[in-house]
């Protein structure tokens, strides 16, 4: 089994002997996923009404978009973004293509460490091409590239790592890494995401049993479940929590002291979809390296999520923790963070 974190329960107060600071790098975190060029497409018309509900067995439909965008993105990449505004350093562990030079450099200069990507010649990076229509609803497909190789890449070359993230990856890769983290001691969340379709049954049960974490949508969750024939209760068995998002009605965080609903926050606007689930991920990381419990970390993510949503794609937008915070208190109660050694 992986490592633990020391987070305390999913009460709703905060942990005693805390003041409101700002934080800095106080943890080695190693993000892991898929690194991909996003092509995003808007769709001025809502999908479902064009699926034939007699004919779902042979559909064949092509939708006329009035704008497409190219956005860096992957949900590797999408997380650390969003834990390096928050005052981290994280290291992304992934693989991309020979087109991935200018995006390594952007990286970089947001505060993402790099040095753990490895290009692999001869491959473009992984693509993913999304439509959204009028209602937020999406149809994608996803270019693999340069991720199928994600495998070639370990645990056991990064030294100490105090958190990790197993993301939507090479399903191989995942497993891998699930492994490693289990045989190593790494606290770790794994994220199915949207390879719980790719993955088998006995897949997922390996990548789930033992994280220290698992994070999900609801929809996901709900293939996963089916799949493996885990319940929440039999995941709890070997994780400390079960965190299941759900859009715009916010998450839920389920432990083993019970289950608690976060809500949403309200963003200012709406733009795109596209990435908030990274962002509430990387959001909910920070709240666990500041040594918040579940419940108050998911906060975290919430906050996050709402800042992405405002923007299109996983990376064009920016804030301050002062941003953050002020956007936090708004919707919950004052933020605190745990005081070194208190």
């Amino acid at each position: 089994m992986g490592g633990t974190f020391d987070r305390g329960d999913s009460e709703c107060c905060e942990p005693a002997g805390s003041v409101p600071v700002e934080p800095t790098h106080i943890m080695k975190i190693v993000v892991t996923g898929s690194i991909a060029f996003d092509y995003l497409m808007s769709f001025p018309g809502r999908f479902t009404e064009h699926f034939l509900p007699e004919h779902l067995e042979r559909v064949s439909l092509s939708f006329l978009v009035d704008s497409m965008d190219k956005r860096r993105g992957g949900c590797a990449p999408n997380i650390a973004y969003t834990l390096a505004l928050l005052g981290e350093r994280p290291l992304l562990m992934a693989t991309a293509g020979e087109d991935f030079g200018e995006y390594r450099e952007w990286l970089e200069a947001a505060g993402v460490d790099t040095s753990h990507v490895r290009q692999i010649a001869g491959k473009f990076t992984a693509s993913f091409f999304c439509s959204t229509d009028q209602h937020n609803s999406q149809i994608a497909s996803f270019y693999t590239g340069a991720m199928a190789d994600a495998g070639e890449l370990s645990f056991r070359t990064i030294g100490d790592c105090e958190l990790a993230i197993i993301s939507p990856n090479d399903p191989g890769a995942m497993l891998q890494y699930a492994d490693e983290c289990r045989t190593l001691g790494i606290p770790h969340i794994f994220d199915p995401g949207q390879q719980c379709a790719r993955m088998s049954g006995d897949e997922l049960r390996e990548g789930v049993v033992g994280a220290t974490a698992v994070v999900c949508n609801d929809y996901e969750f709900e293939i996963l479940a089916q799949k493996t024939g885990l319940a929440e209760r039999d995941i709890l068995e070997h994780s400390q929590a079960l965190i299941i998002t759900r859009g715009a009605h916010g998450s839920t965080v389920i432990t083993r002291a019970g289950q608690t609903d976060v809500s949403a926050v309200p963003p200012r606007r709406i733009v795109d979809p596209t990435g908030v689930g990274d962002a509430y991920r990387g959001g909910l990381m920070k709240g666990l390296a500041l040594g918040l419990p579940y419940e108050s970390a998911a906060r975290f993510g919430s906050v996050a999520a709402s800042f992405a949503l405002e923007h299109l794609g996983g990376q064009s937008h920016a804030y301050t923790w002062t941003d953050c915070k002020v956007r936090y208190e708004a919707t919950f109660d004052s933020l605190a963070v745990p005081v070194e050694g208190g």
